[in-house]
């Protein structure tokens, strides 16, 4: 067994000295050596653990801003395409066949949207879409149009598109005509 000898001074006035025993003295320093790692270890990985995860959150918070984005595009060129350039062949290319459609007025799938658009387009201009709003919210993307009718009055139009694997499978409207006079002074747009 090993003995050793630590020399302590007392901080006091009086600077005495005192001497303690202690055997195994490498042992007690591998042990500590030991913990002393270990700790710094523990540290290190759930550092590097938590900035993973926040790089890992990051990341999808950038690729939901992407697919945000995207989805605005996607929606963006098909309106002015299809209602703007007044474009049937918007239908094929951002309309998936088994489309949804909440609007009473229109049967669900693209083709029964493709012939209705044929009929509501019939001696129509081409025309610059006015997009008011647009926002994106996952798969769900929202657009606020004013329409200028035929006899020049204005209407609002409120879209809900649904997208999947980039395109339209869903759609939801809500439109009002712009009165003459209104009980607030707040625009529509």
């Amino acid at each position: 067994m090993l003995f050793t000898y630590y020399l302590i001074k007392e901080r006091s006035a009086s600077h005495k000295f005192f001497f303690i025993q202690n055997s195994g003295l490498k042992a007690m320093k591998k042990n500590m050596n030991f913990t002393i790692l270990a700790a710094l270890l523990c540290l290190l990985f759930t550092g590097c653990q938590q900035k993973s995860q926040h790089d890992k959150s990051g990341e999808k918070d950038q690729t939901q801003l992407d697919i945000n984005k995207e989805n605005k595009r996607i929606v963006l060129d098909f309106y002015q395409q299809m209602f703007g350039d007044k474009d049937l062949s918007a239908v094929d290319k951002y309309i998936a066949p088994e489309y949804i459609q909440h609007n009473p007025e229109v049967a669900d799938g693209a083709a029964a949207f493709k012939a209705a658009a044929a009929k509501w387009f019939e001696g129509q201009p081409k025309t610059k879409v006015d997009v008011q709003r647009i926002a994106s919210d996952g798969d769900l993307v929202f657009i606020h149009i004013k329409n200028k009718k035929p006899d020049g009055s204005l209407k609002s139009t409120i879209d809900i598109f649904r997208l999947e694997n980039g395109k339209i499978v869903e759609h939801w409207d809500a439109q009002q005509d712009v009165p003459k006079e209104s009980a607030n002074e707040h625009p529509m747009f």
